[in-house]
């Protein structure tokens, strides 16, 4: 199932992402081995073993063209004009004002903030408080919605890219 729509990721999200896919490749070519032992010793093809094997390498071959699919459609947020306002990449220093607390969050794509790692908490843009956070600039609040009708309010105390 492959997409057309473009993937906006940031260059660390980008490597991360290559490195995942090696990753993968490397276990695909562990999977294929033990497939090929399973199947070179197994004198029965019902064999649990064999099958999960197959399964397995039918998993990573999965995820390795998820993971091609997604870099071949990636286009890289570089530094640009943005007038002060918060876009893709940005790295946004945030006053929880409900609850008092400051953080500091990377906006990004979906499928970049999926992946796990890295050293700054993401939230996607299209997450509720990613979208209200989309165009603003530092010194403005917002307030957002989340499940079950709660509210959090929210300060823009600083953008980086």
């Amino acid at each position: 199932m492959t997409q057309t729509k473009q993937v906006r990721l940031t260059r660390e999200g980008f490597e991360r992402l290559e490195k995942a896919l090696e990753q993968e490749q490397n276990r695909l070519n562990e999977a294929t081995r033990i497939l090929q032992e399973q199947m070179e010793t197994s004198a029965d093809n019902e064999d649990t073993g064999l099958e999960d094997a197959k399964r397995e390498k039918m998993n990573i071959e999965a995820r390795i063209d998820e993971l091609e699919d997604t870099l071949a459609r990636a286009t890289l947020i570089e530094d640009q004009e943005n007038g002060g306002r918060v876009e893709l990449g940005a790295i946004v220093q945030l006053s929880n004002e409900t609850s008092k607390k400051d953080m500091k969050v990377q906006v990004v794509s979906a499928a970049e903030a999926a992946m796990v790692g890295g050293s700054i908490t993401r939230i996607s843009e299209e997450s509720p408080v990613g979208r209200e956070l989309m165009g603003r600039k530092k010194g403005e609040s917002f307030v957002v919605t989340l499940e079950g009708g709660k509210q959090m309010k929210y300060k823009v105390k600083g953008i980086e890219y």
